[in-house]
């Protein structure tokens, strides 16, 4: 299982209702989306990350290995932002270049937090059966829990097949190791094909009609939760619009003497 999955699993929220983590996070995301980047992306950001590591209790080291990728991914698109191209081989530095770039990975950022929020505390066997009552169809649906099924599946199958081998000695040179990697590859293809059409005759003769019948906890939301979200979420767009006023209003400093 993903991390996240289990972090999803074991966390101190795994039995709320998923629309109270939904509002939470899809109203950060809001805020983040919405909200000048400075202050508001990085009052947004932190809130998310407080949360997280807070009451959703979410462990750090999990934190840090969800977002090393993205982080990186966020990085390097923001690259580009610092130079300007005025013509063939013409690149310069451009001025506001490192303005754009600091605001796009700002906000980028307190967005991938945002979604971590929802992704680290609600299992998606929670979301998917009561996305029918949001007018999603069920094909929709069965094929995202089916390929959510195979995709931890494949996971398993990789991991035996680089664990056999390893035990071989298959990445002892990195002549062997291309060789066990397309063999990996190839093994895992194969796999995946047999899987699912096992997977396949099974649900044929279960008498599949179109639709899994599956049995969903009712679970109510909270009255406190959701007005404690509200209360968040209207102190993140207040303290966004009141620091640059607050900030405007502090008198300049005198100019030290010079010794």
């Amino acid at each position: 299982m993903l991390a996240l999955d289990a972090a999803a699993y074991a966390g101190p929220w795994r039995y709320r209702h998923p629309g109270e983590k939904a509002l939470l996070a899809v109203g950060l995301l809001g805020c983040a989306l919405l909200l000048p980047a400075w202050p508001g992306g990085a009052l947004t950001g932190l809130t998310a990350a407080a949360v997280l590591l807070g009451p959703a209790g979410l462990p750090p080291r999990v934190l840090l290995r969800a977002v090393r990728a993205p982080l990186l991914f966020i990085g390097t698109g923001c690259l580009p932002m610092l130079v300007a191209v005025s013509g063939p081989g013409s690149v310069r530095w451009a001025p506001e270049g490192l303005a754009t770039a600091a605001a796009t990975a700002c906000r980028a950022g307190a967005a991938l937090l945002c979604l971590l929020l929802f992704a680290a505390t609600t299992p998606l066997a929670d979301v998917l059966p009561r996305l029918h009552r949001l007018g999603v169809p069920v094909a929709v649906t069965e094929v995202a829990a089916l390929t959510y099924r195979m995709l931890f599946l494949l996971l398993d199958s990789v991991r035996a097949v680089r664990q056999a081998q390893a035990a071989r000695l298959g990445y002892r040179t990195w002549a062997a190791a291309h060789r066990s990697l397309a063999g990996q590859a190839g093994a895992v293809f194969v796999r995946a094909f047999d899987r699912a059409r096992r997977m396949e005759e099974g649900l044929a003769l279960r008498g599949y009609t179109g639709s899994l019948a599956v049995v969903t906890e009712v679970r109510r939301p909270s009255a406190g939760f959701v007005a404690g979200t509200v209360l968040l979420l209207a102190g993140v767009v207040l303290a966004a619009h009141l620091l640059p006023t607050a900030t405007a209003l502090l008198p300049d400093l005198p100019p030290v003497a010079d010794r």
